[in-house]
């Protein structure tokens, strides 16, 4: 990211360069179009008046052009001056990335080219239509002739339909949608239709005594939440003894906050994610993300097997050379080490669970067996290898 920012700060000097330049020139132009127009009114008057031209107005025709040569002079030395500040972008660009960023890897750790372009594409396709640019996810599809099933789009769809509407401060489409997802979204725990309840009670509580009752008879709908939301409730109850004398003035002034709708969306995009089987953030931009801060680790390892000569090193499709750390934030599965072998367990050499509970790789297993027997490296139990569990993150 340092790279980055190398190159962001080249570029916000052109732009400023640009910015103040744009803004001279146009300055400069005017102020000349203001003396020259004034000059010609002075030609025009002696022409009218059929007097000879005079010295005055001779020496001030030939300052005004010399002042436009000046102007123009100036202007071309400045303009000039942006175009070395461009090339700096660009040396920037070059300096601070490497341009072979394909050669980290070589060819036989990916699958087919035909293969990695449409994993690709769909990758797009799906980070596009998370995002909302449904219209775009469609042109995609047709130019890249991918073909993206009825079923895959459904829920993006009802996701975007619904977070538009939310967008615009309409509740109804999420409503509806959390009531008829309502027991899936208590097995997850989710206060999202309490929350969806809670904002639309506000919006009466904002209309003033005229929606008082409104807003009592529809507190009946937090009757379900009472045991789990009873604070929050309170509190809503109680701002009605502020009503008429404004909301905004009372202690619970809080309660008419915009965040609330910057909240209520990021809750429903993270639980509808979940019902639907979806990440919150697209596989696209995670990965984008995670390449980031795996690349320079990546390049230095590139580099240092060319320099070692041991091209070898590095030949399987599903694992990398070294481990490289992303951050908590990119931790989505349990991984186990072996502590026998320090390698990392895979579908071919899963972990197994010995009878003693201590675990390690099937490959560790198969070379502790001896005469039949296993015994176990960290304690005195000998067991049967074959009592062995495989077991699954």
């Amino acid at each position: 990211m340092e790279q980055c920012a190398c190159v962001e700060r080249e570029l916000d000097k052109v732009l400023h360069k640009f910015l103040t330049y744009g803004q001279h020139c146009e300055q400069s132009l005017e102020e000349l179009l203001h003396y020259v127009g004034q000059l010609r009114a002075e030609l025009a008057s002696a022409a009218l008046q059929g007097t000879p031209l005079s010295a005055t107005l001779s020496l001030v025709m030939s300052q005004c052009c010399r002042k436009i040569k000046d102007t123009v002079q100036k202007l071309a030395s400045d303009h000039k001056d942006i175009h070395s500040s461009v090339s700096r972008v660009g040396k920037a660009i070059d300096r601070n990335f490497d341009s072979e960023i394909c050669g980290v890897v070589s060819d036989a750790v990916w699958d087919s080219r035909e293969k990695q372009q449409q994993i690709l594409q769909m990758a797009i396709v799906e980070h596009l239509y998370q995002q909302g640019m449904l219209s775009v996810a469609e042109e995609l599809c047709q130019e890249s002739t991918l073909n993206v099933d009825v079923d895959f789009k459904q829920p993006f769809l009802e996701l975007n339909r619904i977070l538009e509407a939310l967008h615009e401060q309409d509740l109804g489409p999420a409503l509806e949608w959390a009531v008829s997802h309502r027991q899936r979204l208590l097995e997850l725990n989710s206060s999202l239709e309490f929350k969806l309840h809670r904002l639309h009670f506000i919006r009466l509580l904002a209309g003033g005594p005229e929606k008082q009752l409104e807003a009592l008879s529809y507190a009946r709908h937090f009757q379900p939440f009472a045991r789990l939301h009873q604070r929050e409730i309170q509190v809503m109850m109680g701002s009605l003894v502020y009503l008429r004398l404004g909301l905004e003035k009372s202690p619970y002034c809080h309660l008419l906050d915009n965040s609330h709708w910057a909240e209520i969306c990021e809750t429903f995009t993270r639980d509808a994610c979940s019902l639907l089987g979806l990440s919150v953030e697209s596989p696209l931009s995670v990965s984008f993300a995670s390449g980031c801060v795996a690349l320079p680790v990546l390049m230095n390892i590139k580099a240092v097997i060319e320099q070692r000569q041991c091209t070898g090193v590095w030949s399987h499709k599903d694992e990398l050379p070294i481990e490289i750390e992303l951050g908590m934030k990119c931790w989505y599965h349990s991984v186990f080490a072996c502590p026998i072998l320090r390698q990392q367990t895979s579908d071919s050499n899963p972990p197994i669970k010995l009878i003693c509970g201590h675990v390690i790789s099937r490959d560790a297993l198969n070379k502790l067996i001896n005469g039949g027997k296993l015994k176990c490296p960290y304690c005195p139990m000998e067991q049967n290898p074959a009592d062995g569990k495989r077991i699954i993150f």
